[in-house]
């Protein structure tokens, strides 16, 4: 299922000639691995920025720390944020965000491990999700990109 969605996200950008930069924290660059698997994808697929830690969200991505420390950097107000500025830092027509608990610890009250919030910014429209991914590191690792990649097809 995964490679179907990749397939049909790189036809669609390729077809409508739009760009895309992603900004990742808890997925740790598969997103953009999965992007450019793809031969071609040079085309659209501008920037990728691992941003795990919340110094690298606050210096590279201009997240406010006050914000980071009010919300958490595994928050809506977060990735909402990340996604919008990937996108402006190099002009892309859309940006995505994941940020999140992959696990296996670092769960907080109200924030178990597994909790992903998912952004997508376009110069129209914004959205974000929360998700719960069951599974190991990797499950939730793998579970955000796809997740991720069916949020975009959406708005694209």
């Amino acid at each position: 299922m995964m490679n179907n969605t990749i397939q049909r996200i790189h036809k669609l950008f390729l077809k409508k000639g739009k760009s895309l930069s992603v900004a990742e924290s808890s997925s740790g660059g598969l997103l953009s691995h999965l992007i450019t698997q793809n031969p071609g994808s040079s085309r659209y697929f501008l920037l990728g920025l691992i941003v795990y830690s919340n110094l690298a969200k606050e210096l590279l991505l201009k997240i406010p720390p006050r914000l980071i420390a009010q919300k958490g950097a595994v928050s809506k107000e977060v990735a909402l944020l990340m996604a919008k500025n990937i996108r402006r830092l190099i002009g892309a027509d859309f940006g995505i965000a994941i940020t999140g608990i992959a696990g296996p610890s670092g769960a907080t009250p109200g924030k178990p491990t597994g909790t992903v919030f998912i952004a997508v910014s376009g110069k129209k429209q914004n959205l974000c999700r929360k998700f719960i991914f069951r599974g190991n590191r990797g499950m939730v690792q793998k579970k955000s990109a796809l997740k991720s990649l069916l949020l975009l097809e959406n708005i694209v």
